[in-house]
């Protein structure tokens, strides 16, 4: 297996067509099919298969090419550095589930850094974009939760995707409702009480299985519930229809304003908030320090357990 074998894997993964690949790569289309059937018969896999639509990357050829784009941008950086003295600009990229939290972690982070040579990217998305893109290389870190429920089945997924599952850690389970809602000022609220109002939920599209859900209890029976894609409608759609969700109960006013709250649910269930990352890449510098700005949220959760008046108030953090 040669750089060059991987360079040109890569270029074919982003054309997604043989003949542009070739163009780019100034090398005929024939010598570029020839190089791909030596690799792909070294390592063992097909890594691209040909239909009348074009390139197509097999289920294994995306695990493959993961590596390979890692090898090919690491090698890039070392000649960048080494031959063309050039300074390499630092990037880091985070994935998450719908968690203001997460966000606000990652804009503590892009303050304390200069921004000239830095490159920073933030997808807020659905869970199995979370999973593909730490898997591709699209973002190092997905910010992610597991429970009892879903706990074997996601782990499965994450092997399955060649990535691993930290946990950073565990909290109960809140009901997240604008602060006009009618049980707002509840110091709990049980199951039986938000029967009359509709549960809102994120969309996960085409993997909207139970397993893949962000809102915990999402088995339970509700006698309505709506999706939304984002955040902003489902603060619209708290305030508009005295609807809610179910969350950590780490909640940023800083982002989401101070119109919502977060009232705990009496419930044993627990969520476990974690990270996940490609098998055996260790976390950047800039990812280590994203993830210390994250363990601040654990210290939160930690002083607030301990407080007598726990139940008694709103799980605000910052």
């Amino acid at each position: 297996m040669t750089l060059q074998q991987l360079r040109y894997a890569v270029k074919i993964s982003e054309e997604k067509s043989m003949n542009k690949a070739a163009a780019a790569l100034y090398v005929s289309q024939p010598a570029l099919s020839a190089t791909i059937r030596d690799l792909e018969e070294e390592i063992g896999i097909e890594i691209f298969t040909r239909s009348n639509r074009g390139i197509l990357i097999t289920s294994e050829g995306e695990g493959f090419l993961s590596y390979a784009r890692q090898m090919v941008e690491l090698s890039q950086t070392m000649e960048d550095h080494y031959i063309h003295h050039k300074v390499a600009k630092q990037k880091f990229s985070v994935s998450m589930q719908h968690y203001s939290f997460a966000v606000e972690a990652f804009i503590t982070l892009v303050k304390e850094l200069e921004p000239e040579g830095m490159e920073f990217a933030v997808h807020e998305t659905k869970t199995g974009e979370v999973i593909e893109n730490v898997k591709n290389g699209r973002s190092e870190l997905g910010i992610i939760y597991v429970n009892d429920f879903n706990r074997k089945v996601m782990h499965k997924i994450f092997s399955e995707n060649e990535v691993e599952f930290t946990p950073l850690f565990t909290c109960g389970i809140s009901v997240y409702l604008s602060s006009t809602h009618p049980l707002a000022k509840r110091g709990s609220i049980r199951f039986e009480e938000l029967e009359p109002y509709p549960c809102l939920s994120f969309e996960q599209g085409e993997k909207n299985s139970f397993y893949f859900a962000e809102e915990v209890l999402s088995t339970r029976e509700y006698r309505q519930i709506i999706k939304a894609d984002d955040r902003a409608t489902m603060l619209n759609l708290m305030t508009g229809l005295d609807g809610y969700t179910l969350c950590s109960g780490i909640i940023c006013e800083k982002l989401n304003g101070d119109g919502y709250v977060a009232v705990p649910l009496e419930t044993d269930e627990t969520m476990e908030i974690g990270y996940i990352k490609r098998r055996g890449m260790p976390p950047s510098r800039l990812g280590k320090r994203y993830l210390e700005i994250l363990g601040r949220y654990h210290s939160d959760i930690d002083d607030s357990a301990s407080d007598p008046f726990y139940s008694e108030i709103n799980m605000k953090r910052l």
